[in-house]
């Protein structure tokens, strides 16, 4: 089988999604990207009309084939279909499952709803959940596969003004140390990397010299810096490598956050 990667939630060029497409695209994999872009739209960025098939064709610049594939993970049968879709468009399926697709939207205990963490669970938790089932029932057992989640910085500290984000989002490395034992034994590996502040054209001026004074380094993660994670996890150099949560975050000095009044 070639090598194949399922990237999800690449709603942006300048996204972590697009970042981790081109480099595992330089290692050699063929590329399968979701997007959804009535989420983007909804945020302060807002929809990147041009994202997908820009990057396609970047993509396939580099040598590799790419496709995308629309879907709202929101609902419960995506997952399935994500897999069906990717298998159609690459004549096999995914050899590599990259979640990095999430919902978050700020709020706190004092005005978190139930809808809100409905929302968050649906896409990630639920989704992850179904996509490494529907990932780990298409790849024939005779292959190696990798999955890799797309963490948060939790457990470095806490997040109380994201809250609906935090306890969903956390699933991404509980997973990691509940099932990549059990997903050993299938030839498949599990691990997750936490990127840590990064960014992605979403943070204010204001925002970002805070965050800078945090960093050893002097400087904001860039989307370049976790996908570089991403794709040594992915690829074969770690082959022996599974249930490890990866803090691709360049020394970030987390202070707990004390959170909006109550």
């Amino acid at each position: 089988m070639e090598k194949t990667a399922l990237v999800t939630g690449v709603g942006r060029r300048a996204g972590l999604g697009a970042a981790i497409c081109r480099k595992l695209a330089s290692d050699g994999f063929n590329i399968v990207f979701t997007w959804w872009g009535q989420y983007d739209s909804e945020m302060p960025w807002g929809k990147d009309e041009q994202t997908v098939s820009e990057l396609i064709q970047e993509l396939e610049q580099a040598g590799v084939r790419a496709a995308a594939v629309e879907a709202d993970l929101e609902q419960p049968q995506a997952a399935a279909e994500i897999l069906m879709k990717a298998e159609e468009a690459m004549g096999q399926p995914p050899t590599v499952l990259v979640n990095n697709a999430a919902v978050s939207i700020n709020d706190h205990l004092g005005n978190v709803t139930a809808e809100a963490l409905d929302r968050h669970y649906a896409v990630n938790t639920r989704a992850v959940v179904l996509l490494i089932q529907a990932f780990t029932a298409k790849l024939p057992k005779e292959e190696k596969g990798s999955i890799v989640n797309i963490a948060t910085g939790w457990s470095q500290g806490q997040m109380p003004d994201e809250l609906s984000y935090v306890v969903t989002k956390s699933a991404a490395e509980t997973l990691v140390h509940s099932v990549s034992s059990q997903l050993m034994k299938r030839g498949i590996r599990l691990n997750a990397v936490n990127p840590g502040p990064t960014d992605t054209g979403w943070m204010s001026a204001e925002l970002k010299q805070e965050l800078k004074e945090l960093f050893p380094d002097g400087r904001i993660g860039k989307p370049e810096d976790a996908a570089r994670a991403v794709a040594w996890l992915a690829g074969d150099e770690a082959a022996w490598i599974t249930g490890q949560v990866l803090h691709s975050e360049g020394g970030f000095l987390n202070r707990d956050g004390q959170g909006t009044d109550l």
